[in-house]
């Protein structure tokens, strides 16, 4: 079990070499939910996320002969940059291996920082074995991601800060990938504030350890493509798996959608840029997969290292979510004016189109027969029933494009 005093050293390490991240009120969301809630924004964190501080505590731990061979790690992204970052503040030669998919972003940023990046694995789970083989052969520290008690420490710290800056907290939600981050600042609340309820979150596309934890042991769950790249993780930790079963009240889980939404709601209402990691939170309060709230409420956003062209991806998948946009494919007579009469029945019903590609050449449409795919701006999903059911009253064979 994880040692309270190893968070406290940690957070004697980390002063004044990480940011104290900012406990910020968000009042939107908060009367919207009913419940006053806090967002700890460790997506301004050095490096872009939390992970830094695990890192940086373990290799400050260590004693300077254990680092001379250098350090090795796999990672998704946040965990990277934070070693390498670590290893060039401490002079220290850093390898990190990371899967094929990781976003270009974190890629070249893991690499601004020193670190020499290898690209190997279909995700996080064959990266971290293909580390820990050359670890082994090349005689370089592993540094794990999430299943070491000095990293579960570092990330602890967050804890500490949190009872500091909001003595009367109620409830915290954490995302869970491994587990070391919800382990550390379970253990860092539970030790003097054991009534403050922690919940933890996971994408419905990597839910290891909430399956876990209804079986009582340790399971590999297959994970699936998500937002929430730096959280996919097949198998929870050892050692932060016993420190959640005991220390933590629920995990819940949250879709593709949800995460979408809760990334462009933190960036239209708080102007905050949030990777999917660090939005499965707000997703969870957002959709009600948290019962029974009440009290001071803190989301921990863990990280905003999101990739530039997954950004307009997420935005559209979280105004289809929020149903600020609709797309449409309408059967045409191909005849002058019928695409005209068409912009005039979208306006009656007060849509604004975005986008509109007219296609007469498809083998699937009848002689004299055109079609018209449509993407148009809207105000709700209250909104797009009117627009679907003005555009059929007005005679409009249509299909609504998910």
């Amino acid at each position: 079990m994880l040692d309270y005093n190893l968070i406290l050293d940690a957070a004697h390490r980390l002063k004044k070499r990480v940011r104290r991240t900012e406990l910020i009120q968000a009042h939107h969301f908060s009367e919207q939910l009913g419940l006053p809630l806090y967002f700890k924004c460790e997506n301004l964190q050095r490096t872009g996320a939390f992970k830094i501080r695990g890192a940086l505590n373990f290799m400050t731990s260590q004693p300077r002969q254990a680092l001379s061979g250098g350090v090795i790690t796999a990672s998704a992204g946040n965990h990277a940059q934070g070693v390498a970052f670590s290893a060039d503040l401490l002079g220290v030669k850093a390898t990190v291996y990371m899967p094929e998919s990781t976003p270009p972003q974190k890629v070249f940023a893991t690499r601004d920082y020193g670190a020499t990046v290898v690209l190997e694995g279909k995700n996080f789970d064959e990266a971290c074995s293909a580390a820990l083989r050359e670890a082994e052969a090349g005689g370089a520290l592993f540094v794990h991601p999430f299943n070491d008690p000095y990293v579960m420490a570092g990330q602890g710290t967050i804890g500490l800060e949190l009872l500091e800056d909001l003595p009367d907290l109620a409830n915290v939600l954490v995302p869970i990938g491994g587990g070391g981050l919800i382990a550390g600042i379970a253990r860092a609340i539970k030790e003097t504030h054991p009534h403050v309820r922690i919940i933890g979150v996971e994408s419905a596309a990597a839910p290891s350890m909430q399956l876990s934890l209804k079986k009582g042991h340790i399971l590999t769950a297959p994970i699936m493509a998500s937002l929430a790249d730096g959280i996919a993780v097949k198998t929870v930790g050892d050692q932060t798996f016993p420190v959640v079963k005991d220390l933590v009240d629920e995990v819940v889980l949250v879709d593709e959608e949800e995460i979408a939404l809760a990334i462009v709601s933190l960036l239209e209402r708080n102007k905050l840029m949030v990777e999917g990691a660090g939005a499965v939170g707000l997703a969870a309060l957002l959709n009600g997969r948290v019962k029974r709230l009440s009290g001071k409420t803190v989301a921990v956003l863990s990280g905003g290292n999101i990739d530039v062209k997954t950004i307009a991806v997420v935005v559209e998948r979280g105004l289809l979510a929020a149903g600020r946009y609709l797309k449409l494919k309408v059967e045409l007579d191909d005849v002058p004016g019928a695409l005209a009469r068409l912009s005039a029945v979208i306006a009656e019903a007060r849509a604004n189109i975005s986008i509109i590609t007219h296609d007469r050449r498809s083998k699937s449409l009848p002689i004299g027969k055109t079609e018209v795919l449509v993407e148009l701006e809207t105000r709700g999903a209250e909104h797009i029933q009117d627009v679907v059911k003005h555009l059929e009253k007005s005679g409009y064979l249509l299909e609504v494009i998910r």
